[in-house]
């Protein structure tokens, strides 16, 4: 399925479908020109996360070449998985796998903001030729317990919101850390974390049953082996100076471990920067330079 987008972006980027290997239906967006000899953009968003995030973005860069935009299964336009245990990285890998063919793109420079760095750093093991560089937002092979005791417990208040002004006063109080400004901003942040039922009422734009396979997963697992993968290509890390769940030593590890990684930390700012803000921009332009 293929629709130019009205919304939004004004025509800015075009709705596609493609099916996964289990058969879902998953949606992503497409910017910019497929025709560019310019490395496409890949980006891939956070645990609970859309496409909707990297729409600024992904306007930005779409300018001289194609910026691809999924959202994961079980996440906003995406059919919702009946087997809560496939909503694991591996799962989500062959998803991408599959995205790639759909839209005969080759060689991508994947952005990924917290899980979409994790699933980075794994398609640079499970199909190494396709990552041509990496963008790596507020995560690393190490997470901070604080922030991923957080997390859970945002993934399980899943309070539904009687209207948007509720939704984002309460996004506005439950996430104090994000480099979100103004009422107009945080409706914006809301309308891309919520959903409108039948009812009116607003819930979460996910599948509440991904957080099955998030508290199953238990951590533990050393992931310094899989981001190592990226050693061979450009990379960029980018660090809330506030975050709790990129913690700081790591941050500084990374860059022992991948030679050549540049790094950029964001001040005032927890989990996650804004990657279409002047500075952290200007960062990904370099890296699009030499991937």
């Amino acid at each position: 399925m293929t629709r130019t987008a009205g919304g939004d972006g004004g025509g800015a980027y075009r709705e596609r479908t493609y099916s996964s290997q289990d058969g879902l239906r998953l949606y992503y967006r497409e910017y910019g020109d497929r025709l560019s000899s310019a490395t496409p953009v890949l980006c891939l968003a956070g645990l609970t996360r859309n496409c909707k995030d990297f729409h600024e973005l992904a306007l930005r860069l779409s300018a001289g070449r194609q910026v691809l935009c999924p959202d994961y299964r079980g996440r906003g336009r995406s059919q919702y998985d009946r087997d809560w245990r496939r909503y694991v990285p591996a799962t989500y890998v062959d998803d991408l796998r599959h995205l790639l063919a759909a839209a005969n793109v080759h060689a991508v420079v994947v952005i990924g903001t917290s899980l979409g760095g994790i699933l980075a750093a794994a398609m640079a093991v499970a199909m190494p030729c396709a990552v041509a560089g990496a963008v790596l937002n507020d995560i690393g092979p190490d997470i901070e317990p604080r922030g991923m005791a957080r997390l859970i417990a945002y993934l399980r208040d899943d309070r539904p919101q009687p209207d948007w002004a509720a939704a984002a006063r309460h996004l506005r109080e439950t996430l104090p850390d994000l480099p979100v400004h103004g009422e107009e901003g945080w409706l914006t942040f809301a309308r891309n974390t919520y959903r409108e039922g039948n009812d009116g009422r607003l819930t979460f734009d996910w599948d509440p049953a991904s957080i099955k396979a998030v508290l199953r997963g238990g951590g533990g697992t050393d992931l310094w082996p899989m981001f190592r993968a990226l050693r061979g290509v450009p990379v960029l890390a980018v660090r809330g100076a506030k975050s709790d769940i990129l913690g700081a030593a790591t941050f500084a590890r990374m860059a022992e471990e991948l030679p050549g990684l540049a790094q950029i930390s964001v001040p005032g700012v927890g989990h996650v920067p804004d990657l279409a803000q002047a500075d952290t921009l200007e960062a990904i332009h370099a890296l699009l330079a030499r991937a």
